[in-house]
């Protein structure tokens, strides 16, 4: 017996369900797109933001040689890997479930994205000459990190709201995995990455919306404590690793300032500290932004 429907099934006991407000994912979509623009505006308009952002891509080769080639280069196969993970849960989940319209929002969500990184990374002029010695050609944002952040969106999209929790944790995680790798790889800068995930996130939003809408039967929240993977235990583990992320660059980034630090890393421990913090964030905002609503939901 399906007692997700059942509970939520219109006409019983004379009630329905209440309808999804959209203004928290139209917000949510606004904010994603702000600081898309934010980091740009930082990071590239700005000398100090180029200059971090180059260092951290520069001092990647100390860390690439650190880790070894060959671990270089199977984490440079995390990106493509991840698409391939997320189409069998896909195909999985649509198939056991039988929910067709979310996998189609899931997936045409995931090709807006994509699109979306390769229309800005091709519209958005070269970097302005700033004192900073970079490479001029624009490279933000990534797309092997959106491709990656985009594969586990559709995932967290079409599970049920047991499952998200878990899911935005495991595939945040995973996502910032793959942007790592590209920074490692020198293919791009921590900003180009951050960007990505901002692009993902927005169009993640405006499709929760939608799948939010169209499944209401299955979009339903019974507790925390109802199964391991909607423990709050997994919000609070991507809260803990984006402030444990944040103070540690920063205080790497603080100590990278003084006179005489002869550090060969500082800059690109600070990237990848900002990669995880973005990440983190924003895997921890996607699971309140499609939990709190089903949970507020009530029937009347």
């Amino acid at each position: 017996m399906n007692t997700h429907a059942a509970s939520h099934r219109p006409g019983q006991h004379g009630r329905t369900a209440a309808r999804i407000a959209a203004w928290p994912f139209l917000a949510a979509a606004f904010i994603c797109l702000a600081g898309l623009l934010l980091s740009y505006r930082f990071f590239v308009k700005t000398t100090t933001g180029q200059f971090i952002d180059e260092s951290a891509l520069v001092e990647a080769a100390v860390a690439r040689q650190r880790i070894g080639v060959q671990t270089a280069q199977l984490l440079d196969l995390l990106p493509v890997t991840s698409v391939v993970i997320a189409a069998i849960v896909v195909l999985f989940v649509t198939l056991a479930r039988r929910r067709w319209k979310a996998a189609g929002i899931a997936i045409a969500a995931m090709a807006a994205a994509n699109l979306s990184t390769q229309l800005i990374k091709a519209g958005l002029p070269d970097r302005p000459n700033l004192g900073v010695n970079t490479l001029a050609l624009n490279s933000l944002p990534s797309g092997h990190s959106t491709l990656a952040a985009s594969a586990a969106a559709a995932v967290f999209l079409v599970v049920s709201p047991r499952w998200r929790p878990a899911a935005a944790f495991v595939g945040g995680s995973y996502a910032i995995m793959a942007g790592l790798s590209t920074l490692i790889n020198q293919w791009h800068r921590p900003a180009d990455v951050i960007a990505a995930f901002f692009v993902v996130a927005c169009w993640t939003a405006l499709a929760a919306l939608a799948v939010m809408r169209t499944g209401p039967s299955w979009n339903v929240w019974l507790g925390a404590n109802q199964h391991w993977a909607s423990a709050r235990g997994w919000t609070a583990a991507a809260a803990f690793m984006a402030l444990l992320a944040g103070l540690a660059g920063a205080l790497v980034l603080r100590a990278a300032q003084v006179p005489g630090a002869t550090s060969t890393v500082s800059y690109f421990l600070a990237g990848v500290g900002l990669i995880v913090v973005a990440g983190y964030v924003l895997a921890m905002a996607g699971t309140l932004l499609l939990t709190i609503p089903v949970r507020r939901r009530t029937l009347r």
